[in-house]
């Protein structure tokens, strides 16, 4: 059987991808307009949202793009080439390029959703993305850990959920099948147009057959060993009600991942941008005009209710680093506990969207600039906030920088940049906070130090011995303070992704400084261990009064084997892990 096809309009340009993958992109709208970048599902391509273009190009310039394997963009013959990690740097790349000076705001649907999660859960990614609205397309990741959850501590609501969205997911395995998922395609694909009331493409049933790679790459792994994946951008759920593929239900899958999320709900199908593209691009014109003026959106906010009393009540803590990583982290989770926060960052406006997430969410919180590094600056801000808000229950010393090169190789002005940082900048903190805490008579600091500081590196010479003293300092500060009710911590993670890989410096020969930092940013990345996991560590550790607390697995083997083995640890600090 054959059916008229609609041709597709020759892009506006091509972008070539970090892997070479060519993708076609559609602008329209006001040069000088906020960017909205529409990412379209499976098995459809950018003309999905042409009901949704004509509604925002006149306010918005909206930009839409042909995943690969779909449209006029290249289509990639390698599973590998599908995963999620690579449509998430797709989703980078495009909105780079369309707009390299600021952060874009990001619409997906159905597998448009779904690597658009994978984006704004990346490390940075609320530099680079400044919303997401997401109707009919979950995280992987948040699905495996819902369904997990589900499984361990089940409840009749809970079972009667996951058992649902099973259900309606029964093509995830169909399209699993070899021969006979792309066969079936061949013979669906023309008919498509009476389920979702839409004219096919010309592209439509090579699309649906290469589309099938995204099933085969993604879903197995994901469900298999979710990760978790937290995210600063602001997010709003658009749920259709009458979605046969994707429940309403399993919108609640993103809720302990995303602190700043709002939902509404349309009573639509599962192809909602083109069955009721009016309502949805009015539902985006609220969400990003809002963010755009710097208002709360007036979506109804999705707040996770405590169902025990907040083990931090009231209890005022401050945190430096806090604008990003580790720092902004444990903000959003001891405001989550009822803290009130003071977030400190030499970069202010850093800490000034911290504290918009924090605020957004009924959270007490305060940004101020700091530089760790200069002692006098760190005590004025310290008698400041004192005198505003009075003495911290919680210090947590967090700021720090990352310098990879061997001894002689790092040049001692980045010695001095490191130790004053990591070492200094802890006892800068402790200092400005530890007496007025000592002399109250109560108060726990945390230092966040780095498995580095029992672990000998060739390339960490710097990093290491920052970590090192910051350890030292901190048992000698919980020894000292110990009479006084006042104690001290040591954080010593391994590896986690954050920040603090991305704006790494390097010495020595080899790559440039750009490739080392990718190479090292993917590194800490696939151990999966986000800030929000450290952040619980912080917390868990203050309240038992912990002395050093190594985080993460490598963590906890590196302190294991410092402590019993320190010759094979010399021996593995022998070896170049840079590439």
């Amino acid at each position: 059987m054959t059916s008229a096809r609609t041709p597709l309009a020759e892009p506006s340009r091509y972008i070539a991808t970090p892997d070479a993958v060519k993708i076609a992109v559609y602008e329209d709208g006001p040069a000088d307009a906020p960017v909205i970048v529409l990412v379209h599902g499976y098995p459809d391509n950018h003309t999905v949202w042409d009901g949704l273009v004509k509604e925002l190009a006149g306010d918005f310039r909206v930009v839409r793009y042909d995943v690969r394997g779909a449209g006029h963009s290249q289509h990639p013959q390698r599973l590998r080439d599908y995963r999620l990690d690579r449509l998430a740097s797709d989703l980078h790349q495009v909105a780079a390029t369309v707009s390299p000076d600021k952060p874009v705001h990001v619409v997906g649907h159905d597998w448009g959703s779904i690597q658009a999660w994978e984006a704004v859960t990346d490390v940075g990614a609320d530099r680079r993305i400044a919303s997401f609205t997401t109707t009919s397309g979950p995280s992987l990741d948040h699905t495996g850990k819902w369904m997990r959850h589900t499984a361990f501590r089940p409840s009749p609501r809970n079972l009667s959920d996951a058992i649902g969205q099973a259900l309606h997911s029964w093509y995830i395995g169909y399209f699993h099948t070899p021969v006979v998922a792309k066969l079936s395609w061949r013979l669906m694909a023309p008919r498509l147009s009476a389920i979702i009331g839409q004219v096919p493409s010309e592209t439509l049933t090579a699309d649906a057959m290469t589309g099938l790679k995204l099933y085969r790459a993604n879903m197995i792994p994901r469900f298999a060993r979710p990760r978790s994946r937290f995210t600063a951008v602001p997010v709003h759920q658009i749920v259709p009600t009458d979605d046969k593929f994707v429940r309403p239900q399993l919108a609640q899958a993103a809720e302990p991942w995303t602190p700043l999320l709002w939902r509404t709900t349309l009573k639509a199908p599962h192809w909602a941008p083109h069955t009721h593209a009016g309502e949805l691009a009015e539902h985006v014109r609220e969400f990003v005009g809002s963010l755009e003026a710097d208002e709360t959106p007036s979506a109804p906010a999705v707040i996770q209710p405590l169902r025990r009393r907040p083990r931090l009540d009231r209890k005022l803590a401050f945190i430096t680093g806090a604008g990003s990583g580790i720092g902004q982290a444990t903000a959003l989770a001891m405001a989550r506990e009822g803290a009130r926060v003071i977030a400190a960052d030499i970069n202010v406006a850093d800490a000034e969207h911290t504290v918009r997430m924090l605020r957004h969410h009924g959270g007490d919180a305060w940004a101020y600039p700091v530089d760790v590094t200069d002692p006098e600056a760190t005590t004025a801000l310290a008698d400041a906030v004192m005198d505003l808000h009075g003495v911290p229950d919680l210090v947590v010393n967090n700021a720090g920088v990352a310098h990879a090169g061997g001894f002689f190789d790092t040049p001692l002005e980045r010695w001095h940049q490191v130790m004053d940082v990591n070492f200094w900048g802890i006892v800068h903190g402790s200092r400005a906070f530890g007496s007025a805490m000592a002399e109250r008579g109560s108060g726990h600091i945390v230092n966040v130090a780095s498995a580095a500081a029992y672990s000998p590196v060739r390339i960490l010479s710097a990093y290491s011995t920052s970590k090192s003293a910051a350890l030292m300092a901190s048992e000698c500060l919980r020894v000292e303070l110990a009479s006084s009710k006042v104690g001290v911590t040591a954080i010593c993670p391994g590896f986690v992704a954050t920040n603090i890989s991305h704006a790494a410096t390097f010495s020595g020969e080899g790559s440039s400084q750009e490739e080392k930092r990718q190479h090292t940013s993917r590194l800490f990345a696939i151990k999966g261990y986000g800030p929000e996991k450290i952040a619980g560590a912080i917390i868990r550790s203050a309240l038992r009064n912990r002395a050093v607390v190594p985080v993460t697995f490598d963590g906890k083997l590196a302190r294991f084997g410092s402590r019993y083995t320190p010759g094979i640890v010399r021996l593995v600090g022998r070896l170049d892990p840079s590439g």
